[in-house]
Protein backbone atom coordinates (compact mmCIF):
# COMPACT_ATOMS: atom_id res chain seq x y z
CA UNK A 1 0.00 0.00 0.00
CA UNK A 2 1.09 3.59 -0.91
CA UNK A 3 4.11 1.81 -2.54
CA UNK A 4 6.36 2.74 -5.85
CA UNK A 5 4.34 0.06 -7.27
CA UNK A 6 0.53 1.93 -6.34
CA UNK A 7 2.11 5.24 -8.22
CA UNK A 8 3.21 3.41 -11.17
CA UNK A 9 -0.63 1.55 -10.73
CA UNK A 10 -2.06 5.20 -10.76
CA UNK A 11 0.02 7.18 -12.87
CA UNK A 12 -0.97 4.72 -15.25
CA UNK A 13 -5.05 4.71 -14.94
CA UNK A 14 -4.82 8.30 -14.67
CA UNK A 15 -3.35 8.77 -18.23
CA UNK A 16 -6.51 6.06 -19.27
CA UNK A 17 -8.90 8.27 -17.56
CA UNK A 18 -7.30 11.41 -19.30
CA UNK A 19 -7.71 9.72 -22.76
CA UNK A 20 -11.34 8.12 -21.97
CA UNK A 21 -12.30 11.71 -20.74
CA UNK A 22 -10.13 13.07 -24.77
CA UNK A 23 -12.63 10.84 -26.13
CA UNK A 24 -16.17 12.02 -23.97
CA UNK A 25 -15.75 15.40 -25.10
CA UNK A 26 -14.27 15.56 -28.48
CA UNK A 27 -18.14 15.61 -29.47
CA UNK A 28 -18.73 18.66 -27.67
CA UNK A 29 -15.90 20.60 -29.23
CA UNK A 30 -17.23 19.06 -33.10
CA UNK A 31 -20.82 20.20 -32.16
CA UNK A 32 -20.32 22.91 -34.97
CA UNK A 33 -18.57 20.67 -37.14
CA UNK A 34 -21.44 18.27 -36.99
CA UNK A 35 -24.16 20.42 -37.94
CA UNK A 36 -22.32 20.82 -41.18
CA UNK A 37 -21.64 16.98 -41.75
CA UNK A 38 -24.73 16.05 -41.11
CA UNK A 39 -27.15 19.06 -41.49
CA UNK A 40 -29.54 17.62 -38.56
CA UNK A 41 -31.71 20.03 -35.81
CA UNK A 42 -30.80 21.16 -32.79
CA UNK A 43 -32.34 18.18 -30.42
CA UNK A 44 -31.11 15.34 -33.43
CA UNK A 45 -27.52 16.77 -32.68
CA UNK A 46 -27.74 16.26 -29.11
CA UNK A 47 -28.56 13.01 -29.19
CA UNK A 48 -24.63 12.45 -30.12
CA UNK A 49 -23.70 13.24 -26.81
CA UNK A 50 -27.34 12.45 -24.94
CA UNK A 51 -27.13 8.70 -26.31
CA UNK A 52 -23.24 8.08 -25.09
CA UNK A 53 -24.65 9.63 -21.63
CA UNK A 54 -27.35 7.44 -21.46
CA UNK A 55 -25.13 4.26 -22.09
CA UNK A 56 -22.68 5.34 -19.38
CA UNK A 57 -24.73 6.25 -16.96
CA UNK A 58 -26.91 3.00 -17.51
CA UNK A 59 -23.68 0.86 -16.90
CA UNK A 60 -22.48 2.39 -14.14
CA UNK A 61 -24.30 0.21 -11.65
CA UNK A 62 -23.36 -3.00 -14.25
CA UNK A 63 -19.98 -2.21 -14.29
CA UNK A 64 -19.45 -1.53 -10.31
CA UNK A 65 -20.57 -5.13 -9.55
CA UNK A 66 -18.49 -6.50 -12.16
CA UNK A 67 -15.60 -4.66 -10.59
CA UNK A 68 -16.30 -6.17 -7.14
CA UNK A 69 -16.48 -9.40 -8.87
CA UNK A 70 -13.94 -9.65 -11.70
CA UNK A 71 -11.62 -7.13 -11.32
CA UNK A 72 -11.19 -3.29 -12.69
CA UNK A 73 -8.07 -4.05 -15.04
CA UNK A 74 -10.26 -6.47 -17.35
CA UNK A 75 -13.17 -3.91 -17.74
CA UNK A 76 -10.41 -0.79 -18.45
CA UNK A 77 -9.15 -3.14 -20.86
CA UNK A 78 -12.03 -3.92 -22.49
CA UNK A 79 -14.07 -0.58 -22.13
CA UNK A 80 -10.40 1.09 -23.48
CA UNK A 81 -10.83 -1.06 -26.66
CA UNK A 82 -14.33 -0.31 -26.82
CA UNK A 83 -13.64 3.35 -27.23
CA UNK A 84 -11.14 2.73 -30.01
CA UNK A 85 -13.90 0.99 -32.38
CA UNK A 86 -16.27 3.54 -31.01
CA UNK A 87 -14.09 6.91 -32.32
CA UNK A 88 -13.06 4.64 -35.34
CA UNK A 89 -16.31 4.46 -36.48
CA UNK A 90 -17.22 8.46 -35.47
CA UNK A 91 -14.54 9.14 -37.86
CA UNK A 92 -15.72 6.78 -40.82
CA UNK A 93 -19.19 8.22 -40.26
CA UNK A 94 -21.44 9.06 -43.54
CA UNK A 95 -24.42 9.55 -41.73
CA UNK A 96 -25.71 10.71 -38.31
CA UNK A 97 -27.00 7.00 -37.54
CA UNK A 98 -23.60 5.38 -37.62
CA UNK A 99 -22.27 8.77 -35.70
CA UNK A 100 -24.47 7.73 -33.12
CA UNK A 101 -24.02 4.51 -32.75
CA UNK A 102 -20.02 4.86 -33.03
CA UNK A 103 -20.84 7.49 -29.70
CA UNK A 104 -22.82 4.58 -28.09
CA UNK A 105 -19.36 2.38 -28.49
CA UNK A 106 -17.45 5.37 -26.82
CA UNK A 107 -19.94 5.74 -23.97
CA UNK A 108 -19.85 2.02 -23.17
CA UNK A 109 -16.13 2.21 -22.54
CA UNK A 110 -15.75 5.25 -20.93
CA UNK A 111 -18.34 3.94 -18.44
CA UNK A 112 -15.71 1.26 -17.48
CA UNK A 113 -12.44 3.60 -16.42
CA UNK A 114 -13.45 5.99 -14.26
CA UNK A 115 -15.49 3.84 -11.57
CA UNK A 116 -12.07 0.79 -12.34
CA UNK A 117 -9.71 3.48 -11.55
CA UNK A 118 -11.50 4.77 -7.85
CA UNK A 119 -11.62 0.87 -6.83
CA UNK A 120 -7.55 0.64 -7.99
CA UNK A 121 -6.77 3.88 -5.63
CA UNK A 122 -8.76 2.26 -2.73
CA UNK A 123 -6.96 -1.23 -3.33
CA UNK A 124 -3.27 0.41 -3.78
CA UNK A 125 -3.60 3.63 -1.29
CA UNK A 126 -4.82 3.76 2.45
CA UNK A 127 -5.09 7.29 4.66
CA UNK A 128 -5.71 10.63 4.54
CA UNK A 129 -4.22 10.78 0.96
CA UNK A 130 -7.06 8.72 -0.54
CA UNK A 131 -9.73 11.77 -0.95
CA UNK A 132 -6.76 13.66 -1.94
CA UNK A 133 -6.08 11.16 -4.76
CA UNK A 134 -9.70 11.13 -5.84
CA UNK A 135 -9.46 15.18 -6.32
CA UNK A 136 -6.19 14.49 -8.47
CA UNK A 137 -7.70 11.89 -10.22
CA UNK A 138 -10.78 14.12 -11.91
CA UNK A 139 -8.54 17.29 -12.29
CA UNK A 140 -5.53 15.26 -14.40
CA UNK A 141 -8.60 13.34 -15.88
CA UNK A 142 -10.06 16.57 -17.12
CA UNK A 143 -7.19 17.56 -18.91
CA UNK A 144 -8.71 15.56 -21.61
CA UNK A 145 -10.67 18.43 -22.58
CA UNK A 146 -8.10 20.52 -23.28
CA UNK A 147 -6.58 17.38 -25.42
CA UNK A 148 -9.78 17.66 -27.06
CA UNK A 149 -10.11 21.51 -26.79
CA UNK A 150 -7.05 22.59 -28.08
CA UNK A 151 -4.98 19.82 -30.11
CA UNK A 152 -7.67 18.10 -31.37
CA UNK A 153 -10.01 20.87 -32.90
CA UNK A 154 -6.46 22.14 -34.07
CA UNK A 155 -6.81 18.97 -35.94
CA UNK A 156 -10.44 19.41 -36.63
CA UNK A 157 -10.44 22.63 -38.43
CA UNK A 158 -7.21 22.10 -40.44
CA UNK A 159 -7.58 18.49 -41.44
CA UNK A 160 -10.99 17.57 -41.20
CA UNK A 161 -13.64 15.48 -39.22
CA UNK A 162 -12.12 11.89 -40.24
CA UNK A 163 -8.29 12.85 -39.39
CA UNK A 164 -9.62 14.10 -36.07
CA UNK A 165 -11.12 10.96 -34.80
CA UNK A 166 -8.68 8.92 -35.73
CA UNK A 167 -5.90 10.62 -33.60
CA UNK A 168 -8.22 10.96 -30.80
CA UNK A 169 -8.76 6.68 -31.28
CA UNK A 170 -4.73 6.30 -31.56
CA UNK A 171 -4.48 7.96 -27.94
CA UNK A 172 -6.87 4.68 -26.57
CA UNK A 173 -4.46 2.41 -28.12
CA UNK A 174 -1.27 3.98 -26.20
CA UNK A 175 -3.62 3.73 -22.76
CA UNK A 176 -4.54 0.13 -23.78
CA UNK A 177 -0.93 -1.24 -24.28
CA UNK A 178 -0.19 0.88 -21.06
CA UNK A 179 -3.11 -0.69 -19.26
CA UNK A 180 -2.37 -4.35 -20.00
CA UNK A 181 1.34 -3.99 -19.03
CA UNK A 182 1.17 -2.15 -16.01
CA UNK A 183 -2.10 -2.45 -13.96
CA UNK A 184 -3.00 -5.26 -11.43
CA UNK A 185 -5.99 -5.36 -9.72
CA UNK A 186 -4.10 -5.47 -6.29
CA UNK A 187 -0.89 -5.61 -4.33
CA UNK A 188 0.50 -8.81 -3.49
CA UNK A 189 -0.33 -10.14 -0.24
CA UNK A 190 -3.84 -7.59 -0.20
CA UNK A 191 -6.66 -8.22 2.76
CA UNK A 192 -9.88 -7.33 0.84
CA UNK A 193 -10.79 -10.69 1.28
CA UNK A 194 -12.17 -12.79 -1.25
CA UNK A 195 -14.00 -11.41 -4.48
CA UNK A 196 -18.15 -12.37 -4.61
CA UNK A 197 -18.45 -16.04 -5.69
CA UNK A 198 -21.68 -16.23 -7.58
CA UNK A 199 -23.50 -13.42 -9.00
CA UNK A 200 -26.46 -13.44 -6.98
CA UNK A 201 -23.90 -12.48 -3.84
CA UNK A 202 -22.69 -9.18 -5.91
CA UNK A 203 -26.51 -8.28 -6.46
CA UNK A 204 -27.01 -8.71 -2.91
CA UNK A 205 -24.39 -6.64 -1.97
CA UNK A 206 -25.07 -4.18 -4.62
CA UNK A 207 -28.83 -3.84 -2.80
CA UNK A 208 -27.08 -3.37 0.36
CA UNK A 209 -24.98 -0.78 -0.74
CA UNK A 210 -27.99 1.11 -2.41
CA UNK A 211 -30.02 0.98 0.66
CA UNK A 212 -27.16 3.38 2.92
CA UNK A 213 -28.17 6.43 3.13
CA UNK A 214 -24.57 7.16 2.71
CA UNK A 215 -24.86 6.08 -0.54
CA UNK A 216 -27.66 8.09 -1.95
CA UNK A 217 -26.16 11.21 -0.63
CA UNK A 218 -23.09 10.55 -2.50
CA UNK A 219 -25.26 9.92 -5.27
CA UNK A 220 -27.57 13.25 -5.15
CA UNK A 221 -24.20 14.66 -3.95
CA UNK A 222 -22.49 13.89 -7.65
CA UNK A 223 -26.52 14.66 -9.32
CA UNK A 224 -26.20 18.22 -8.29
CA UNK A 225 -22.63 19.34 -8.83
CA UNK A 226 -21.05 17.63 -11.97
CA UNK A 227 -24.03 18.36 -13.95
CA UNK A 228 -23.76 21.94 -15.23
CA UNK A 229 -20.38 21.66 -16.28
CA UNK A 230 -20.87 18.25 -18.19
CA UNK A 231 -23.68 20.15 -20.47
CA UNK A 232 -21.84 22.97 -20.78
CA UNK A 233 -18.39 21.31 -21.86
CA UNK A 234 -20.13 17.88 -23.88
CA UNK A 235 -22.54 19.49 -25.75
CA UNK A 236 -23.94 23.02 -25.46
CA UNK A 237 -21.28 24.92 -24.24
CA UNK A 238 -19.73 26.23 -27.83
CA UNK A 239 -22.82 26.44 -29.94
CA UNK A 240 -23.73 28.95 -26.75
CA UNK A 241 -20.77 30.70 -27.22
CA UNK A 242 -20.00 30.25 -30.85
CA UNK A 243 -23.76 31.41 -32.03
CA UNK A 244 -24.76 33.08 -28.93
CA UNK A 245 -22.23 35.13 -28.01
CA UNK A 246 -20.56 35.52 -31.43
CA UNK A 247 -17.21 34.56 -30.03
CA UNK A 248 -14.94 32.91 -32.62
CA UNK A 249 -15.09 29.20 -32.66
CA UNK A 250 -11.07 28.12 -31.85
CA UNK A 251 -11.43 31.45 -28.88
CA UNK A 252 -14.53 29.37 -27.54
CA UNK A 253 -12.56 26.12 -27.40
CA UNK A 254 -10.08 27.19 -25.54
CA UNK A 255 -12.04 28.71 -23.16
CA UNK A 256 -13.19 25.64 -21.88
CA UNK A 257 -9.47 24.83 -21.22
CA UNK A 258 -10.79 27.69 -18.15
CA UNK A 259 -12.99 25.38 -16.99
CA UNK A 260 -10.27 22.58 -16.51
CA UNK A 261 -8.06 25.36 -15.06
CA UNK A 262 -10.85 25.89 -12.67
CA UNK A 263 -10.74 22.73 -11.48
CA UNK A 264 -7.04 21.88 -11.30
CA UNK A 265 -6.89 24.70 -8.76
CA UNK A 266 -10.38 23.68 -6.88
CA UNK A 267 -9.90 20.06 -6.73
CA UNK A 268 -6.29 20.01 -4.30
CA UNK A 269 -8.06 22.33 -1.97
CA UNK A 270 -11.53 20.35 -1.86
CA UNK A 271 -9.49 17.49 -1.39
CA UNK A 272 -7.48 18.90 1.63
CA UNK A 273 -11.04 20.44 2.74
CA UNK A 274 -13.05 17.03 2.72
CA UNK A 275 -9.99 15.19 4.27
CA UNK A 276 -9.74 17.97 7.18
CA UNK A 277 -14.32 18.16 7.78
CA UNK A 278 -15.52 15.13 7.10
CA UNK A 279 -18.63 16.23 8.79
CA UNK A 280 -19.29 19.11 6.67
CA UNK A 281 -18.96 17.51 3.22
CA UNK A 282 -22.38 17.98 2.13
CA UNK A 283 -21.48 21.87 3.20
CA UNK A 284 -18.94 22.39 1.01
CA UNK A 285 -21.38 20.41 -1.93
CA UNK A 286 -24.23 23.00 -1.19
CA UNK A 287 -22.10 26.00 -1.07
CA UNK A 288 -20.79 24.50 -4.87
CA UNK A 289 -24.29 24.57 -5.96
CA UNK A 290 -25.69 27.69 -4.40
CA UNK A 291 -22.53 29.69 -6.21
CA UNK A 292 -23.17 28.24 -9.81
CA UNK A 293 -26.51 29.00 -9.11
CA UNK A 294 -25.63 32.57 -8.58
CA UNK A 295 -23.46 33.38 -11.00
CA UNK A 296 -25.92 31.15 -13.91
CA UNK A 297 -28.54 33.53 -13.06
CA UNK A 298 -26.42 36.75 -13.63
CA UNK A 299 -25.79 35.62 -16.64
CA UNK A 300 -29.11 34.53 -17.71
CA UNK A 301 -30.27 37.78 -16.29
CA UNK A 302 -27.82 39.87 -18.27
CA UNK A 303 -29.27 43.04 -20.31
CA UNK A 304 -28.10 42.17 -24.14
CA UNK A 305 -24.69 40.29 -24.18
CA UNK A 306 -22.85 39.08 -21.21
CA UNK A 307 -19.09 40.62 -21.27
CA UNK A 308 -16.59 37.98 -21.87
CA UNK A 309 -15.33 38.37 -18.21
CA UNK A 310 -18.74 37.15 -16.98
CA UNK A 311 -18.63 34.48 -19.21
CA UNK A 312 -15.15 33.35 -17.93
CA UNK A 313 -16.68 33.81 -14.56
CA UNK A 314 -18.99 31.19 -15.52
CA UNK A 315 -16.99 28.78 -16.61
CA UNK A 316 -15.35 29.12 -13.12
CA UNK A 317 -17.92 28.37 -11.52
CA UNK A 318 -18.73 25.19 -13.38
CA UNK A 319 -15.44 24.11 -13.42
CA UNK A 320 -15.73 23.64 -9.74
CA UNK A 321 -18.34 21.68 -9.91
CA UNK A 322 -16.40 19.19 -11.10
CA UNK A 323 -13.98 18.19 -8.29
CA UNK A 324 -16.88 19.16 -6.18
CA UNK A 325 -19.01 16.00 -7.73
CA UNK A 326 -15.82 13.91 -6.40
CA UNK A 327 -17.09 14.50 -2.86
CA UNK A 328 -19.82 12.11 -3.87
CA UNK A 329 -17.38 9.12 -4.28
CA UNK A 330 -16.02 10.12 -1.05
CA UNK A 331 -19.45 9.60 0.79
CA UNK A 332 -19.16 5.89 -0.70
CA UNK A 333 -15.91 4.92 0.86
CA UNK A 334 -16.47 6.25 4.38
CA UNK A 335 -20.18 4.26 4.08
CA UNK A 336 -19.46 1.13 2.27
CA UNK A 337 -16.86 -1.74 3.18
CA UNK A 338 -14.05 -1.95 0.64
CA UNK A 339 -15.24 -5.30 -1.17
CA UNK A 340 -18.68 -3.77 -1.79
CA UNK A 341 -17.11 0.05 -3.08
CA UNK A 342 -17.13 -0.99 -6.83
CA UNK A 343 -20.78 -1.27 -6.60
CA UNK A 344 -21.05 1.74 -4.09
CA UNK A 345 -19.15 4.04 -7.05
CA UNK A 346 -20.98 2.90 -9.80
CA UNK A 347 -24.07 3.86 -8.10
CA UNK A 348 -22.83 7.63 -7.25
CA UNK A 349 -21.24 7.54 -10.97
CA UNK A 350 -24.72 7.65 -12.21
CA UNK A 351 -26.02 10.89 -10.37
CA UNK A 352 -24.17 13.04 -12.41
CA UNK A 353 -24.69 11.67 -15.55
CA UNK A 354 -28.11 11.18 -15.18
CA UNK A 355 -28.65 15.03 -14.62
CA UNK A 356 -26.95 15.93 -17.70
CA UNK A 357 -28.48 13.50 -20.02
CA UNK A 358 -31.75 14.77 -19.32
CA UNK A 359 -30.79 18.41 -19.33
CA UNK A 360 -28.90 18.12 -21.94
CA UNK A 361 -31.94 16.36 -24.02
CA UNK A 362 -34.39 18.91 -22.70
CA UNK A 363 -32.07 21.89 -23.49
CA UNK A 364 -31.81 20.76 -27.22
CA UNK A 365 -36.03 20.70 -27.35
CA UNK A 366 -36.45 23.98 -25.80
CA UNK A 367 -34.01 25.66 -28.64
CA UNK A 368 -36.28 23.06 -31.28
CA UNK A 369 -39.53 24.65 -29.59
CA UNK A 370 -38.67 28.21 -29.34
CA UNK A 371 -37.18 28.22 -32.91
CA UNK A 372 -41.03 27.66 -34.77
CA UNK A 373 -40.02 29.45 -37.98
CA UNK A 374 -37.44 26.34 -37.93
CA UNK A 375 -34.76 29.06 -39.43
CA UNK A 376 -31.21 27.65 -38.81
CA UNK A 377 -30.00 31.29 -38.63
CA UNK A 378 -32.31 31.98 -35.49
CA UNK A 379 -32.17 28.48 -33.80
CA UNK A 380 -28.94 29.16 -31.24
CA UNK A 381 -30.20 33.05 -30.60
CA UNK A 382 -29.29 34.12 -27.30
CA UNK A 383 -32.79 34.50 -25.60
CA UNK A 384 -33.13 30.89 -26.84
CA UNK A 385 -30.43 29.83 -24.79
CA UNK A 386 -31.59 32.30 -22.02
CA UNK A 387 -34.87 29.71 -21.59
CA UNK A 388 -33.21 27.07 -22.35
CA UNK A 389 -30.46 26.91 -19.53
CA UNK A 390 -33.14 27.52 -16.82
CA UNK A 391 -33.90 24.40 -17.31
CA UNK A 392 -31.03 23.49 -15.02
CA UNK A 393 -32.59 25.39 -12.33
CA UNK A 394 -35.63 22.60 -12.33
CA UNK A 395 -33.45 19.35 -12.12
CA UNK A 396 -30.50 20.52 -10.19
CA UNK A 397 -33.57 21.89 -8.04
CA UNK A 398 -34.86 18.52 -7.70
CA UNK A 399 -31.46 16.81 -7.00
CA UNK A 400 -30.87 19.68 -3.67
CA UNK A 401 -34.22 18.32 -2.53
CA UNK A 402 -32.89 14.92 -2.27
CA UNK A 403 -29.79 15.65 -1.20
CA UNK A 404 -30.77 17.30 1.93
CA UNK A 405 -33.29 14.77 2.69
CA UNK A 406 -29.97 11.76 2.38
CA UNK A 407 -28.26 14.18 4.71
CA UNK A 408 -30.77 13.78 7.43
CA UNK A 409 -30.93 10.11 7.33
CA UNK A 410 -26.81 9.34 7.17
CA UNK A 411 -26.34 11.63 10.13
CA UNK A 412 -29.32 9.69 11.79
CA UNK A 413 -27.82 6.41 11.21
CA UNK A 414 -24.81 8.45 11.93
CA UNK A 415 -25.89 9.06 15.41
CA UNK A 416 -27.61 5.49 16.10
CA UNK A 417 -24.89 3.41 15.31
CA UNK A 418 -21.59 5.26 16.29
CA UNK A 419 -23.17 8.00 18.57
CA UNK A 420 -22.14 11.06 16.39
CA UNK A 421 -24.13 13.91 16.62
CA UNK A 422 -23.90 16.32 14.12
CA UNK A 423 -24.34 20.15 15.06
CA UNK A 424 -25.45 22.93 12.58
CA UNK A 425 -23.04 24.49 10.90
CA UNK A 426 -23.33 27.66 12.96
CA UNK A 427 -23.57 25.65 16.22
CA UNK A 428 -20.06 24.27 15.46
CA UNK A 429 -18.50 27.65 14.32
CA UNK A 430 -20.36 29.31 17.96
CA UNK A 431 -18.21 26.34 19.66
CA UNK A 432 -15.25 26.51 17.56
CA UNK A 433 -14.99 30.30 18.87
CA UNK A 434 -15.73 30.03 21.98
CA UNK A 435 -12.95 27.41 22.62
CA UNK A 436 -10.46 29.42 20.57
CA UNK A 437 -11.23 32.56 23.35
CA UNK A 438 -10.81 29.99 26.17
CA UNK A 439 -7.44 28.88 25.04
CA UNK A 440 -6.82 32.94 24.21
CA UNK A 441 -8.06 33.90 27.77
CA UNK A 442 -6.00 31.36 29.50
Amino acid sequence: MNSRRSWVVFGVGVFAYLVAVTQRTTIGVAGVAATDRFHVSASVLSTLAVVQLIVYAAMQIPVGVLIDRVGSRALMVAGTALMIVGQVAVALSPTIAVAIVGRILVGAGDATVFTSLMRLTNSWFTGRLVPQLSQWIGNIGQLGQVVSAVPFAIILHESGWTTAFLSAASLSVLALVGIIVSIADRPAGSAEGPRPATWAESIRQLRISLARPGTQLGFWSHFVTQSSGTVFSLMWGIPFLVFALGIQPAEAASLLIVLVVAGLIAGPILGLLTARFPLRRSNLVLGIVAMMGVVWTVVLLWPGTPPLWLVIVLIVAIGIGGPGSLIGFDFARTFNPLHSLGSANGIVNVGGFLASFVMMFLIGVSLDLQNRGGDAATLYDLDHFRWAFAIQYVIIGIGVGFLVHARRRTRRRLREDEGIEVAPTWVALMETWRRRGGRRAQ
